[in-house]
């Protein structure tokens, strides 16, 4: 795994979107990441009420970053996933907008 790289992915939701961002996560978004070859390492959001209905934090690893760039365009292209987007996207967008940050352990992380 030497090799192996993790990607930090900052959602903001969209003004009263959260639970609606949460709920595609929870029922469709981490099991088609999954079956992409993404390996989901942790999901998180801040702990200040405020900010916590604006973004959620997750953070994903990958072989390489080769990986990473394969996993996402067969996400991307995904019947499944086109389908369910659009679903929850009927009452409009649920993601403002989103950063992303690729990462390399350092050689005393515990995650390498």
């Amino acid at each position: 795994m030497a090799n192996r790289v993790f990607e930090l992915r900052t959602y903001h939701a969209a003004l009263g979107k959260m639970a609606a961002l949460h709920a595609r996560f929870r029922d469709h978004t981490c099991r088609l990441l999954q079956k992409h070859g993404m390996t989901l390492l942790g999901f998180w959001v801040p702990l200040d009420p405020a900010e916590a209905d604006k973004k959620l934090l997750y953070l994903v690893a990958y072989p390489s970053r080769e990986a990473a760039e394969r996993s996402w365009a067969a996400f991307r292209t995904d019947p499944e996933w086109q389908a369910v987007k659009e679903a929850s996207e009927r009452d409009g967008k649920i993601v403002e907008r989103l950063e992303s940050v690729f990462l390399g352990p350092t050689d005393y992380s515990a995650l390498r």
